[in-house]
């Protein structure tokens, strides 16, 4: 008879040993370790995401009252001493390698956008994660106040973080984005907020093939060059732009377009800039709109991953789970795609965390009522040849 393990275990399989493996082996993660290596660190930092494990004592105990079932899964008695211990000083970035890993699996299961063009569509912004100063000295954000920032690259095509740079709370945005190289094919289009107009950054952009929508300031100093279009239904103005000022001129010479776009559902009038003249307008301001999704993303995991309290106070153990955390995110979305299942990501994360330990299939478990999960017979541990 085939073996049968835990919905744990299978959460496991999903993730790239080989690739895992060999990202410890470049960290050094398991140097001078005897015991407690860094896949059972990862095992056990995944469960604390699962069952939202609020203490390292409530971790341990957890793990202890499913003893029997740690065998399958390779993990031997978890302290608390140890585990923090590693996630102090083991290099965060083999988590981050791991989610890139599963990430690549997840993006040749998910669905195109929903919008009218077949460009690639991306979002980029951040978020803060407030942390207290006195426990967390090294993410000091303001005189009395700690704080660090998640900075992503979101994939429309499957509501994916793409990619993602963690810093403290003072860095700003568009010097994130200048200093890291956020991929985005050419023929991409990303929207972005007034926050990242850097002319000098959107013309790296423009160099590069990728279009991007933003809202335009108030007080941007620009000549009108010539009417894009005729005028379409909310459209008020679509006109190719170049700036005026002597430095912004020298940062970005090309021609922009300007569109003033009314919003019938909110009543507010937008004035948008993009470097595309071929999209309609009110499909520019579907592009825009379309940035809200990011929003959700970001208020979805604070609420339902474990990344706004920590297990550690040192800047790796924050990184540590701050990457577990996405990584666990991006095997549900795995799940979702690859299983078909038509339920909201919240819905499988709860199935999932209620039956962690039991010796049930995926499948049995996201093909059939939640009210009839606990009617699907239990394979026992005993009598079987393992």
């Amino acid at each position: 008879m085939p073996r049968l393990g835990t919905i744990f275990s299978e959460l496991l399989r999903l993730c790239p040993r080989y690739q895992f493996d060999k990202a410890v082996e470049q960290r050094q993660g398991d140097r001078y370790v005897k015991t407690f290596t860094t896949w059972q660190q990862f095992i056990t930092m995944l469960y604390s995401q699962v069952k939202q494990k609020d203490s390292l004592r409530d971790i341990e105990s957890g793990l202890l009252t499913q003893s029997a079932k740690w065998y399958h899964i390779g993990l031997g008695n978890v302290r608390r001493s140890t585990l923090a211990d590693a996630n102090n000083k083991r290099d965060y970035r083999v988590f981050e390698d791991l989610f890139y890993h599963i990430l690549s699996r997840c993006q040749g299961l998910t669905p195109k956008h929903r919008l009218r063009f077949k460009n690639p569509l991306y979002s980029i912004d951040s978020t803060t994660v407030d942390l207290c100063l006195s426990v967390f000295p090294w993410a000091k954000f303001r005189t009395a106040k700690g704080a660090i920032k998640m900075h992503c690259l979101y994939d429309h095509s499957g509501a994916l973080p793409s990619f993602m740079v963690v810093t403290d709370g003072k860095k700003h945005d568009v010097r994130v984005v200048k200093e890291n190289s956020f991929p985005m094919s050419p023929d991409s289009i990303v929207s972005v907020d007034k926050a990242y107009i850097d002319y000098n950054w959107l013309k790296s952009l423009d160099d590069n093939g990728v279009f991007f929508v933003t809202r335009a300031k108030r007080n941007i100093d620009c000549t009108v060059t010539g009417q894009h279009r005729p005028a379409s239904k909310g459209v008020r103005q679509d006109v190719s732009i170049c700036l005026n000022g002597s430095r912004t001129k020298k940062l970005y010479p090309k021609d922009l377009r300007l569109i003033e776009y009314h919003d019938e559902e909110t009543g507010k009038t937008l004035v948008f800039l993009t470097n595309n003249f071929k999209l309609a307008a009110s499909t520019i301001a579907q592009i825009y709109k379309s940035r809200w999704q990011i929003e959700l993303f970001f208020k979805w995991i604070k609420q339902n991953l474990k990344i706004k309290s920590f297990l550690g106070t040192s800047k790796n153990a924050v990184m540590t789970q701050i990457w577990v955390a996405m990584c666990y995110y991006l095997l549900l979305t795995y799940i979702k795609y690859q299983t078909k299942y038509t339920n909201s990501l919240l819905e499988l994360s709860r199935v999932i965390r209620e039956t962690l330990f039991d010796r049930k299939t995926l499948i049995d478990i996201l093909t059939i009522k939640p009210e009839r999960i606990l009617a699907v017979q239990e394979v026992p541990i005993q009598g079987r040849l393992f």
